[in-house]
């Protein structure tokens, strides 16, 4: 009896033993695989986080898928007849450029609403998303070109000067502006040229606003694109007590210039763009509005 219970102790020490054994190895398994799951974890989370910035393959965004997610083409502009403005008692916005606004964003597929902004801070606008582009009659120069994507020509001008009828005589035939305080729309090329021709500049916010300047007397006269000038004043007009005439380009030895609508940098909505509006050419469309809005001489066709 003795020796069977020495027996028994001796084996119930070894199953001890070896219970202790696999719980150790148990133990030292699952230490050596944790890492391997956290691996896993590590290499899963980047992609993660590119899935959620929404970029391409290439890292970039489209501006146009952008636009047609928003279900709206939001047009920075100001109250610039032909090209925007809104005829009186009504709060739709019309006119060649507003006309042609609507159809591209009927081409897109999307809604389109106008917001008026302070000419200075288009590029901000567009920037900040506040607009998606810039279609104002916006003269194409190497300051608009640097800031914005802008698309091809699509109409001509050039800048004039405004001044009381009465006085027309005072104002033919200038080759300066010296002495003359002259209204400007703040960051435009009316300012431009009136600066370079020596006048004593006062700006505002709007090229509508100059003619306000000049007919209140606080002005002597105003420099405005030659496409406002002819709709805005004149006999049968708001302002029939202004006249204008001196192409402020030719006094300068400098070419007309030309209109383009202005997209972000790098956006894809300019090729958009020019794609719709080729096609608007080809069909007729361009050259009926601009005929409604008497800008058929003015507005390119090839």
């Amino acid at each position: 009896m003795k020796r069977i219970s020495k027996f028994l102790a001796l084996m119930l020490s070894v199953l001890m033993l070896m219970s202790l054994l696999a719980a150790c190895g148990s133990s030292d398994d699952t230490q050596d695989e944790q890492p391997q799951e956290n691996e896993q974890d590590d290499t899963q989370e980047p992609q993660d986080d590119a899935s959620q910035d929404g970029e391409g393959e290439a890292g970039t965004e489209s501006d146009l898928a952008y636009v047609q997610e928003q279900g709206t083409l939001y047009v920075g502009i100001t109250n610039f007849a032909p090209m925007d403005y809104k005829e009186a008692g009504s709060d739709e916005w019309i006119g060649f450029d507003a006309d042609m606004a609507k159809a591209f964003a009927d081409s897109l597929g999307v809604n389109i609403e106008f917001q008026e902004i302070t000419w200075d801070y288009k590029v901000q606008e567009l920037d900040s998303k506040t607009i998606d582009c810039v279609w104002n009659g916006m003269t194409i120069n190497d300051e608009v070109t640097a800031a914005m994507a802008v698309s091809e020509p699509y109409c001509t001008n050039y800048q004039v000067l405004v001044y009381p009828a009465d006085r027309a005589s005072e104002f033919e035939g200038l080759t300066s502006l010296e002495g003359l305080y002259v209204a400007v729309e703040s960051g435009s090329a009316g300012e431009d040229a009136a600066e370079a021709l020596g006048a004593t500049t006062v700006p505002v916010q709007a090229q509508s606003n100059t003619l306000m300047e000049v007919q209140s007397g606080n002005s002597d006269a105003a420099v405005i694109d030659v496409l406002m000038a002819a709709e805005m004043t004149g006999e049968g007009t708001s302002y029939a007590d202004l006249a204008y005439s001196l192409n402020l380009n030719e006094a300068q030895g400098l070419e007309s210039e030309y209109y383009g609508v202005g997209f972000r940098k790098g956006s894809d909505l300019v090729d958009a763009f020019n794609e719709f509006w080729a096609k608007a050419v080809e069909d007729g469309t361009v050259l009926e509005v601009a005929t409604t809005y008497g800008l058929q001489d003015a507005v390119i066709l090839e």
